[in-house]
């Protein structure tokens, strides 16, 4: 489960400025870059004084476009809307992402996204709840303690915070409390959101707030086959890495940066930058990367960033024990992630505001997952259990698709519409959520392009799995574990996320790589059509635009596979134009999903 949507809410003017895109002089730059085959959506990290200025205009012209088109964007007199990011495109284009209160509190799947144009009139608004937003009452029933004890009680553990919100959903507002829960019984979910009817006493959900890999189903599948996984390790390469600054002629003032080699489990022997602190003392940590940074948790559970270890060396040489190797492989992986979407999209980190991830490894005992934890936006790793898992999953894919999470959390926020009893999540925008991980997992391995990690459209391939993978983007039926589906029916509404996440990457494949029989890269892929016809894509660089601009402009926490649809559309049409090859193709990638305009579903 994702950081709630809420979350986001405390978040200032100030904070939306820094998301903002870069300034004049560079977005002058970038619309040469926009017009061309090429043309990406574009990101800034640490905007001038002038673009802080000009965010905060564009985000008070937003905020009036939205009260004043209060028909079309569903606000009333009781609501009141906080920025969450502000986009501006080369050509002027702007995007402001909104979470709204009414009454005073909180609205779960209130979010929306006001669009401008460059003179910021009205262009549209994306809306994640599309009904009235109606409270009878904001006074509930249950005391906040009366609250925490049922929320402790369904997750097992102990209730901290609490807050009282109005919960959007089909059948209308729910006034509920919002409990967090800490040391679940569960080790693998230790933190938990529960969410209780704040009328009835009624338990709605009890979802984990980290984001696993591998889902409990698939771990009991496999237990149940007794099969272990055989991971791929890495072959091993010559260092071709600099040497430490220890060895420069030049005086060094410290700390300062550094570069050193590190042997992976799965990547071969990579170059890391680090942080030498004194003559003969380096510290696993890349400020050149906003200080991401890898620490050991010591087989504990705490997921405290701060109550890590730090990794260091004496001759910034890394990977040389059992203890570091797996420290390489999650520190590599998070540079690299970060790499693809600051060189991709101009994305500076997973919330573009210039701060690297972090990572805690050894993480728990006997523990075969890794996570995306947004308490301490930081992955987790755990080191194999032994078993099923033989070795920590630190494995590239799994840290870029975990790492996406983070920027969908950021973006987005796309969210289950339904959390079973187990914690089990449904529905299509979670589903869509698991796809976009898979999608930009799998270009971070394009992206980086390690020999040892050849890349693909395979996600969990060095897993060591039986059927030689987790996920594929081609033909994603032929995942066995989770029973991926290809292609939207009325069940996908109520698909588990990770088998409903087949749709979308169908989709996103046959964009970038068309239908039928190919070879990439020594991988035999065949990519089938729902409706038999021929897909011609248009390129992996292309596709991957388009769905990170959809995710980025066009999507919000409640998006389906069919508004999905149409924010690729969207995205395609600012991009190459709405009668260009791509626009076609995004269409026609769709249609062979059997996502279209004559079976979108109505209203619910």
């Amino acid at each position: 489960m994702r950081r709630p949507h809420q979350r986001r809410l405390s978040m200032a003017i100030a904070a939306a400025a820094v998301a903002a895109l870069a300034a004049t002089t560079a977005g002058n730059a970038l619309a040469t870059q926009a017009s061309s085959a090429a043309a990406r959506p574009l990101e800034n990290s640490a905007p001038s004084k002038q673009t802080v200025a000009a965010s905060k205009a564009v985000i008070a012209a937003a905020t009036n476009a939205a009260l004043a088109h209060a028909a079309a964007t569903g606000l009333g007199k009781y609501d009141k809307l906080t920025p969450v990011d502000a986009l501006i495109d080369p050509d002027g284009k702007q995007h402001v992402r909104f979470t709204r209160t009414h009454k005073g509190l909180p609205v779960l799947r209130g979010d929306l996204i006001v669009h401008l144009d460059a003179k910021s009139g009205w262009i549209g608004v994306t809306r994640a709840y599309k009904k009235a937003l109606k409270a009878d009452t904001v006074s509930p029933k249950l005391t906040t303690g009366q609250a925490k004890k049922k929320a402790a009680a369904a997750a097992k553990g102990t209730a901290a915070d609490v807050q009282l919100v109005l919960s959007a959903g089909e059948s209308g507002s729910t006034l509920a409390y919002q409990v967090r829960v800490v040391d679940s019984s569960s080790k693998e979910s230790p933190v938990r959101e529960v969410l209780i009817n704040a009328l009835s006493g009624a338990l709605i959900s009890n979802a984990a707030v980290n984001d696993s890999f591998i889902t409990p189903q698939v771990q009991d599948k496999l237990r149940k086959l007794g099969a272990p996984a055989t991971p791929t390790s890495g072959i091993a390469t010559a260092d071709r890495s600099s040497s430490p600054l220890a060895a420069a002629a030049t005086a060094v003032t410290y700390p300062a940066a550094a570069v050193g080699s590190g042997t992976s489990l799965f990547a071969g022997v990579v170059p890391l930058n680090t942080v030498q602190t004194a003559a003969t003392s380096y510290l696993l940590k890349d400020s050149t990367r906003g200080n991401t940074q890898t620490r050991t948790a010591r087989n504990t559970d705490t997921n405290d960033f701060s109550a890590g270890s730090s990794f260091t060396s004496t001759t910034n040489k890394w990977g040389l024990s059992d203890l570091t190797k797996p420290a390489v492989d999650a520190q590599y992986g998070i540079t690299k992630t970060f790499d693809f979407y600051k060189n991709t999209f101009g994305r500076n980190g997973i919330k573009n505001d210039g701060a690297g991830a972090h990572a805690l490894v050894h993480y728990s005992q006997n523990l075969g997952n890794a996570y995306w934890d947004p308490d301490c936006d930081c992955m987790l790793y755990g080191d194999g259990d032994g078993a099923t898992f033989t070795k920590p999953l630190v494995v590239l894919d799994v840290t870029g698709h975990e790492l996406s999470h983070g920027v969908v959390a950021a973006t987005a926020a796309l969210e289950p519409t339904r959390i079973d009893w187990q914690g089990s999540q449904f529905g299509e925008p979670g589903a869509l959520n698991e796809s976009l991980a898979d999608i930009f997992g799998s270009s971070t391995e394009f992206a980086t392009n390690n020999p040892n990690i050849p890349p693909n459209y395979l996600v969990g391939e060095q897993l060591g799995l039986a059927q030689k993978f987790l996920r594929r983007l081609d033909h994603p039926s032929l995942d066995k574990l989770e029973g991926t589906v290809d292609y939207w029916s009325k069940a996908a509404y109520d698909t588990e996320v990770h088998a409903g996440s087949g749709i979308s990457s169908h989709a996103y494949y046959l964009l970038a790589e068309g239908s039928g029989a190919k070879t990439i890269g020594g991988v035999n892929y065949y990519s089938p059509t729902y409706d038999g016809s021929v897909v011609a894509g248009v390129g992996r660089t292309k596709a991957t635009a388009i769905f990170y601009r959809a995710l980025t402009r066009y999507m919000v926490s409640t998006t389906d596979f069919h508004d999905a649809r149409v924010a690729t559309l969207q995205a395609a049409a600012d991009l190459y134009g709405a009668t260009s090859t791509e626009y076609q193709t995004v269409n026609k990638a769709w249609a062979a999903v059997n996502v279209t305009t004559a079976n979108t579903p109505a209203a619910r």
